[in-house]
């Protein structure tokens, strides 16, 4: 299985030496693949990972001659190497790290199963550190580094039914807040964006009542936009940021305000 996905997902050789690389985990759509295409605009090499060759193909197709799509299963251990070693290989280790990938497994505690709460946590935030933990060498040789976290609006306020994705963004907040501290000698910064209600194929499923009622909980009155996510990310991923670290950004329309 190694041989062959290696074989299958190997990555090219940067088309731009003198870019820096970012790899954004979870871009085949939504809010990953928009940040990718703004961190394209703004001159890095792009790599996006996907869990399948169809993900994979959509990431190529966006961004073109300005980065690539990848292989990664970010809760296994050895996908997560075997595409750390590609990067190494081909187009080179990133300087800047987004880690957007995440799943959901909705459930009310009483009837929430041990492999719900599990795979949450195994993606989310086991499946974060994993990724993070080995780029970090990288961003520590250079002196020089930017991680962003993709967290939530509920890591502060809640959600009734989604306790295992909430503690995982939760987690991931104080993950930012620790990582930052240890790392910031060697200038790099670690921030978290918290996206509230944002406009995606995921929220387009929901029915025009719960979009609506939505809506009236958010002091601006609207969903956000993809956009609006990907500048915050680009901003903090820049060097205009470089005197913020682990802060959480709040994009979210006023739907929290803290």
């Amino acid at each position: 299985m190694a041989e062959a996905e290696t074989s299958a997902f190997a990555l090219r050789a940067q088309a731009v030496p003198e870019r820096r690389v970012a790899l954004v985990t979870g871009a085949s759509r939504g809010i990953g693949l928009g940040i990718a295409l703004r961190l394209a605009e703004e001159g890095f090499y792009v790599v996006g990972t996907a869990t399948s060759a169809v993900g994979i193909e959509r990431i190529d197709a966006a961004l073109g001659a300005a980065g690539q799509g990848a292989l990664l299963q970010i809760e296994d251990a050895g996908s997560v190497t075997r595409l750390i070693e590609a990067l190494d290989a081909g187009p080179g280790l990133p300087l800047v790290l987004v880690n957007n990938a995440g799943i959901t497994r909705d459930n009310l505690v009483l009837r929430m199963k041990d492999d719900e709460w599990q795979s949450v946590l195994d993606a989310n935030l086991t499946g974060l550190f994993r990724i993070t933990r080995p780029l970090l060498r990288g961003m520590m040789k250079a002196r020089w580094g930017r991680i962003i976290n993709l967290s939530s609006v509920v890591a502060r306020m809640g959600n009734a039914g989604q306790t295992n994705y909430v503690a995982s963004k939760a987690g991931i907040e104080g993950f930012t807040r620790a990582l930052a501290l240890e790392v910031a000698s060697r200038n790099i910064t670690v921030n978290a964006v918290a996206p509230g209600f944002i406009d995606t194929d995921m929220t387009a499923a929901l029915s025009e009542t719960q979009i609506s009622q939505m809506r009236e909980r958010i002091p601006l009155g609207r969903t956000g936009a993809v956009d609006e996510i990907a500048h915050a990310v680009a901003f903090l991923a820049s060097e205009r940021a470089g005197y913020i670290t682990g802060a959480s950004l709040p994009v979210n329309g006023g739907l929290h305000m803290s």
